[in-house]
């Protein structure tokens, strides 16, 4: 142990008299904070020992590449799934996609440390570790309180402790700023978040917790769970105030059942990005959190609320660039109940790649 922090000073010495940013000793101050071999359980009840701090690792789903840029580990990933090709830099990794999960063998090409596999991945991972593969499958995060839990697991396999913290600060300092905006109001527009051919999300998902912080309750959860297909009878029974749409759900409220909803009939929307409101992570709570509540309560909700990452960050070092999430909105013609419509906002609300916590580069 002494012999390795004299190496974490030597390191550090070296990178200043070199010109070397200070990210570039990050990895050996984070690994002595976050010390190795580890042995966590995963989702499967699976022991996973990791040696020694991964210097490659793979993610099988957007949300945990995310994570890994949120915390700094992105220097680290060298493969990770096309649904991630939003993240800056990201074209320089491994594309490890199938036409439906991931490849496994592109995975193993990869040569990775560890596997990073979240709940949706939950069909690959024996396959993967049939392969000789290191993977650790994640629960399926379904409350804001799971997403911290998560960056904090992500964070201790891969040696990034501290940078978990911080994207952790980061986000909850966000989600108390918007929570205040509709502190105290009591009359919620009901909402629902349809994903095409009748099934709508409902209870005990990550997207209700997002709608939920926003300022609306997700009709649907009331008496359903997970993401059921409903009837048209039960749509148009449930007559949501505002239906949250995406890019690929712009017009949804001009079809049946809909359009004969509340919602339908005042064109009565939320516009948000898919990868937002379906990729459990710090900076998809943080986005959405602000776009949705800005278009929910354009009255109360104000720019300024947004916390910086630098607000919260325990450092003197760069931190990464910060997100603010573009609030400008657009009117429709008619009003729900409490708030003002809005039409398709994908376009603004698309946001700057986060930059890694220490300025590391790949």
């Amino acid at each position: 142990m002494r012999r390795r922090s004299l190496v974490c000073v030597f390191v550090l010495l070296v990178g200043s008299f070199a010109g070397i940013t200070p990210a570039s000793a990050t990895a050996a101050t984070q690994a002595e904070g976050c010390s190795f071999p580890v042995t966590m359980t995963d989702a499967t009840g699976t022991e996973v020992t990791i040696e020694e701090r991964p210097a490659r690792v793979t993610t099988t789903n957007p949300s945990a590449a995310q994570t890994m840029w949120e915390i700094g580990g992105r220097p680290q990933v060298v493969g990770l799934t096309q649904y991630a090709s939003y993240l800056d830099g990201a074209e320089s990794r491994t594309n490890v996609s199938a036409s439906f999960g991931v490849n496994v063998e592109r995975v193993v090409s990869t040569n990775p440390d560890l596997v990073i596999a979240p709940n949706a991945s939950a069909g690959d991972v024996t396959p993967l570790r049939q392969a000789g593969v290191t993977v650790y499958h994640l629960p399926a995060a379904t409350t804001i309180e799971d997403i911290r839990a998560k960056t904090t697991t992500i964070g201790r396999l891969t040696g990034n402790c501290e940078g978990a913290s911080e994207a952790n600060a980061w986000m909850d300092a966000n989600v108390d700023a918007v929570r205040q905006v509709t502190a105290d109001v009591e009359d919620r527009p009901t909402a629902l978040y349809p994903l095409g051919g009748g099934y709508v999300a409902a209870g005990n998902t990550f997207v209700t917790s997002l709608i939920e912080l926003a300022g609306a309750e997700n009709v649907a959860a009331r008496n359903h769970t997970q993401y059921p297909q409903l009837s048209d009878e039960v749509i148009l029974q449930l007559d949501p105030d505002v239906l949250f749409v995406t890019e690929n759900t712009a017009t949804v409220a001009e079809t049946e059942p809909y359009a004969s909803t509340t919602a339908g009939e005042t064109n009565s929307t939320v516009a948000v990005q898919v990868r937002n409101i379906n990729q459990p992570a710090p900076r998809s709570v943080v986005s959405f959190a602000h776009n949705a509540t800005a278009q929910l309560y354009p009255d109360r909700y104000d720019a300024d609320s947004y916390v910086p990452r630098s607000a919260v960050t325990k450092t003197s070092e760069p931190t990464p660039a910060d997100h603010t999430p573009s609030t400008e909105q657009s009117t429709t013609d008619a009003s729900g109940p409490g708030f003002t419509a809005v039409g398709a906002l994908a376009a603004l609300l698309t946001l700057v790649c986060i930059q890694q916590v220490r300025r590391r580069r790949p």
